[in-house]
């Protein structure tokens, strides 16, 4: 016991437990926590950076390090949060281009609402799930691809987190660049560069209309001021319909929603695992966050007059993507074709302007980035085994991989919306909201549910149940392969966030319902 207790390992978890719990109260006090989420992971790639190459296990322990601090400061964010409170808190001004000029009128503000909280919680999230994912995986470029998804991990804390038009466009745009080198840089086929190109491009494309947008915004209002846009901004019906268009192509694009969707299945082929976490976890939330914080308060008038494109698009978007998910013989397809159903019906809870179907949309959204990360973490183990993702070279993998195989079925259950999972919680209020609005939009939208279960659950039985299949082409089984100490960390935290908002989404619920009850006040007036 003694030898426990002053071992140098010891020591130094303590001294590291104490520096955090310092840090932490300081920062809380002087209420820097949104300047210290962005700039932390930068200051840990800065640090990253001049690591020697040789020392790898360090320059993992670090970044793995580094996203845990972040993603505990993020829920200091959920602790302090004032639920009853609809306007933004924790707000910081930051003086950019003269920092040392107090008078500098040059500035933007963060701060977050019950719309952006829980966003920002779950980047901080599936970045350290990332990169504890990628632990064994990654052995070229090893410092680079630790950098990339640090200064991502900023980014995209930046887009949640920054209350001005122009740096949430400049973020919103940022992020490309990491993606496109992470599916470049480590993609798993030939067809990376197609991939990498077609996400840069299409999304790109979509947003130069929102900068001409924003533009417009500041020569009228003459500030890009998030807070002061809303309050007196004063656009007419037409103008309200052009700049609505212009966001709309932009978050359509991320969303993804037809016919812009094209784009995501093939990065998600080409891009590695965890490249694949982050797109399907988070960057298609840029859309549906888009969407709630600017199009939705800003062109209130243009939303009801473009309702019926957005239910036609969404409809179209559920039941094309779900039926396209069940001819797919390649296992990321699959659930990338699903991540667009889901992301749709996510957008029929938006557009029905009430307080059910906002929250179940945000819920959803949420749960999709437990789900689905999940379902492409799934995937990814076996592709590190047997290097393939074709289905028809998995069979029976129930008897070599049990454990596996249970997990496996958990997430395909809330993939499907089963109650006591996320995704029910998230889907009925979507449902519940929209049909107050429009009943065949709910009646359509529904049939998502159903052919959700039709792809779910014949992948899951084609791939564990059946006869093993040895030696078949280029897939060699092996006999010891199920899910190690570091893969069930792994899954341990989208299990527990999935259980936890499907048994008890009320303390989810509470925090949004102020903010909300504000986006609807602001829609019907």
């Amino acid at each position: 016991m003694f030898k426990l207790f002053t071992s140098s390992n010891f020591i130094n978890k303590i001294l590291i437990s104490f520096l955090v719990v310092l840090a932490y109260n300081f920062i809380i006090s002087v209420n820097l926590i949104l300047s210290f989420l962005i700039l932390f992971p930068l200051f840990g790639s800065f640090v990253i950076a001049w690591l020697p190459n040789e020392q790898k296990t360090l320059m993992k322990s670090l970044a793995l390090i580094i996203s845990g601090i972040t993603f505990l400061f993020s829920l200091a964010l959920w602790v302090n949060f004032n639920k009853s409170l609809s306007k933004f808190q924790f707000i910081e001004t930051v003086h950019y281009w003269f920092p040392w000029d107090s008078n500098s009128s040059t500035y933007v503000l963060l701060g977050v609402d019950g719309i952006s909280l829980f966003f920002v919680i779950l980047t901080t999230l599936l970045i350290f799930v990332c990169l504890l994912s990628s632990w064994d995986n990654i052995h070229i470029h090893l410092k680079e691809y630790l950098l990339t998804f640090l200064i991502l991990e900023s980014l995209l804390l930046g887009v949640f987190i920054i209350l001005d038009l122009l740096m949430f466009y400049i973020l919103f745009e940022a992020t490309l660049i990491p993606m496109f080198i992470m599916i470049l840089t480590w993609g798993s086929r030939e067809r990376k560069i197609r991939a990498a190109t077609m996400l840069f491009l299409y999304t790109l494309f979509g947003s130069v209309f929102m900068l001409a947008g924003i533009i417009y915004i500041y020569w009228t209002v003459g500030s890009t001021d998030y807070q002061i846009v809303v309050a007196s901004a004063q656009f007419t019906s037409f103008e309200q319909r052009l700049l609505w268009l212009s966001f709309f192509l932009s978050f359509a694009t991320k969303v993804p929603m037809l016919p812009v969707h094209i784009w995501l299945p093939e990065a998600h082929v080409e891009a590695p695992t965890a490249g694949s976490v982050i797109l399907a976890g988070i960057l298609l939330k840029l859309g549906s966050y888009g969407f709630l914080r600017f199009s939705l308060p800003l062109f209130s008038e243009a939303n009801f007059y473009f309702t019926p494109l957005v239910y036609s698009i969404a409809v179209l978007g559920v039941i094309y993507t779900s039926l396209t998910a069940i001819r797919q013989t390649d296992f990321k397809r699959i659930i990338a074709y699903t991540s667009v159903a889901h992301m749709n019906i996510v957008m029929i809870g938006i557009y029905s302007f009430n307080l059910i179907g906002l929250g179940g949309s945000i819920l959803q959204s949420i749960s999709h980035g437990f789900v689905s990360s999940a379902l492409f973490l799934i995937i990814g183990v076996v592709y590190d085994r047997f290097h393939t993702r074709l289905i028809k070279y998995y069979s029976g993998l129930v008897h070599i991989m049990p454990l596996y195989a249970l997990i496996f079925l958990f997430f395909t259950m809330a993939n499907i919306a089963l109650p006591g999972t996320s995704s029910f919680v998230g889907e009925f209020l979507i449902l519940a909201g929209s049909f107050k609005e429009n009943t065949t939009v709910t009646f359509l939208g529904a049939t998502g549910m159903i052919l959700g279960g039709a792809y779910s659950l014949w992948l899951y039985n084609r791939v564990i149940y059946g006869n093993l299949k040895k030696d078949e082409g280029h897939l060699h089984l092996k006999y010891s392969y199920d899910i190690n100490r570091r893969e069930f960390y792994v899954f341990l935290p989208l299990i527990i966030g999935t259980i936890l908002m499907g048994i008890y989404p009320k303390i989810f619920l509470d925090p949004l319902e102020a903010s909300l009850l504000n986006l609807v006040f602001q829609l019907k007036n």
